[in-house]
């Protein structure tokens, strides 16, 4: 299991590094080829999101992401350290019950639609968002 992290300044030119660097990986972890555009567009929507956060509640914070290869999936969390005033605890969400601002302002809709597995980690230090697509054991060296 082989795991690369990466941090970035809310700045929204650092989007397109983070998909970049994401696709890369995905590539190399033996995603499909035809996912790949999904992996680039659900993590750039997860670090706009959180890009816009940090913007708003702690502009001066990184934004961390965590690309991981785990038994044939590949991985990607996006973490972020602006409050969420939408739960509370920090247990995974069930995203038909998510209220419609956090869903409509933040792409959680689309991440999921993206994504072949979503789970969202909302609480008062932060929100997680982890994705994953099926990833070959036969990933390229």
């Amino acid at each position: 299991m082989a795991t690369v992290e990466l941090t970035f300044s809310a700045l929204p030119a650092h989007v397109r590094t983070a998909r970049l660097v994401a696709t890369a990986i995905a590539r190399r972890t033996g995603v499909e080829e035809s996912l790949l555009d999904e992996v680039r567009l659900a993590v750039g929507e997860a670090c706009s999101r959180a890009v816009e956060a940090h913007r708003l509640h702690c502009p001066g914070e990184p934004i961390r992401i965590e690309l991981r290869d785990d038994s044939g999936r590949f991985e990607v969390t996006v973490s972020d350290l602006a409050p969420s005033d939408e739960i509370k605890q920090e247990q995974p969400l069930d995203l038909g019950m998510l209220s419609d601002s956090f869903m409509s302002g933040f792409g959680i809709a689309v991440i999921s639609g993206l994504a072949d597995d979503v789970e969202v980690f909302p609480s008062p230090k932060g929100t997680n968002i982890r994705m994953s697509w099926p990833a070959s054991n036969a990933a390229v060296s």
